[in-house]
């Protein structure tokens, strides 16, 4: 038995890095991969190594020298979310309305996954355009509120199991603004009908996919071949419209000040963490999942890593697609105003930081002792240049001493989608 030489935990524990590098240049051979793929796979498997460059720093007090590697900074890497995932709770934070907020979920039926895996631009960007649709036409009804709410969503593609399982998170304001600047707060502990939502969610998307079908706009391949012929079509989208369609409201936030944190773990969570990893022996990996259909229960599954990987890169999005979006109240381009009309703060500028600063600050402690003295800090004296084009690293680090998420001297972040 080919045993996995990872521990289970600390310093040195598998990594989704460690599978790629062994496996990944074999799955490539033999499946097909797109270039986002590709490109996914290639940064998760140099991040943190030498092919990506650093520095050498050095302890102030004993000299000891250690070499930090740069991250690849990629959205879609385990270790690359935490550093992004602060600066962007801290930025929403100073953008919050001082109002109740609600979360609801908007699930698409997995008929629709094959589709998906041919055009997810399309089908994603259809799923934003239905809920955030369907939001704001229950906001502006008098019945419910009469004015314009505030929604942040995000996408997420996955279920537990690495399965396809498409829907998007929704943070709501809990209340509208009137057109003439009045604010109508909702009813304490409830917003909209989900029976409701979910039949206008599922007549918009239907609606928009079927128009989007009829503009030629889909990509049919495999197992939707057949959908290409305008009856086919027409019967899927009858099957569609007969299930009910999935909108799920979960208790509201006790305050406003509850939701940055709460948002922060779902807008840069990926499809599988290192957490969550177990083994990689005998040809499969196991990991830990949630099983929601069973009480919640934590399960074991294990894969063939083929599978594994293929379930993984499900979950690449297109190149440039937001999987963060804003709308109403809370629309970038009218945040500003709307934030004044309702006499909430506007968010002060704030100078530059580097991430060192940045996470001392959010840490409330030093962020680069000395791991070998503990008395001394890390000084960078000299810059380690990637490799060159088609060199792999041969020993590749692991364990604490990235600690950080990066390089502080190096690595900036490149705003709230980084990578692709």
């Amino acid at each position: 038995m080919c045993k996995s030489p990872y521990p289970q935990t600390g310093a040195g524990r598998l990594e989704l890095a460690h599978i790629f590098r062994e496996h990944g240049e074999a799955y490539r051979r033999t499946h097909r991969v797109c270039a986002p793929q590709r490109r996914v796979m290639q940064a998760i498997e140099d991040c943190r190594t030498a092919a990506l460059g650093g520095h050498l720093e050095a302890c102030d007090r004993c000299g000891a020298e250690i070499a930090r590697y740069h991250s690849c900074r990629n959205r879609h890497c385990p270790k690359c979310q935490t550093l992004a995932k602060e600066r962007w709770v801290e930025a929403r934070a100073a953008e919050l309305l001082p109002v109740p907020y609600f979360h609801l979920v908007f699930t698409l039926p997995h008929e629709i996954n094959a589709l998906a895996q041919g055009n997810p631009s399309v089908l994603y960007g259809l799923l934003f355009q239905a809920a955030s649709n369907t939001l704001q036409t229950f906001g502006r009804d008098p019945k419910w509120l009469g004015g314009e709410i505030g929604i942040t969503m995000v996408l997420h593609t996955w279920g537990q199991n690495l399965s396809q399982h498409l829907h998007v998170h929704c943070v709501v304001s809990g209340g509208a603004l009137s057109p003439d600047g009045r604010w109508i707060p909702a009813k304490r502990g409830f917003l909209f009908p989900v029976r409701g939502l979910s039949v206008v969610f599922r007549g918009k998307y239907l609606e928009a996919l079927r128009q989007t079908f009829e503009a030629e706009q889909l990509d049919f391949a495999g197992e939707t071949t057949a959908l290409t012929e305008p009856s086919a079509f027409r019967a899927f989208l009858a099957k569609l419209r007969a299930k009910d369609w999935v909108v799920y409201a979960k208790p509201p936030f006790g305050g406003p000040e509850q939701v940055p944190a709460y948002l922060g773990r779902y807008t840069h969570r990926i499809a599988i963490g290192n957490e969550r990893l177990l083994d990689s022996e005998n040809g499969s990996v196991r990991f830990r999942y949630r099983d929601y259909a069973h009480g919640n229960k934590t399960k074991v599954m294990r894969l063939p890593v083929e599978e594994f990987i293929r379930r993984f890169l499900l979950h690449v999005l297109p190149k440039g697609f937001m999987r963060i979006r804003h709308y109403g109240l809370l629309a970038n381009r009218h945040r500003t105003e709307h934030l004044a009309a309702l006499d909430a703060p506007t968010p002060a500028p704030r100078e530059a930081e580097t991430v060192e600063a940045f996470l001392a600050r959010i840490l409330g402690t030093d962020v680069n002792p000395c791991p070998h003295c503990g008395q001394g800090r890390l000084r960078p004296i000299r810059a380690l240049p990637p490799l060159p084009p088609g060199h792999r690293p041969t020993a590749l680090p692991m364990g604490g001493l990235n600690r950080t998420g990066g390089s502080p001297a190096f690595d900036e972040p490149n705003g709230q989608e980084p990578g692709s």
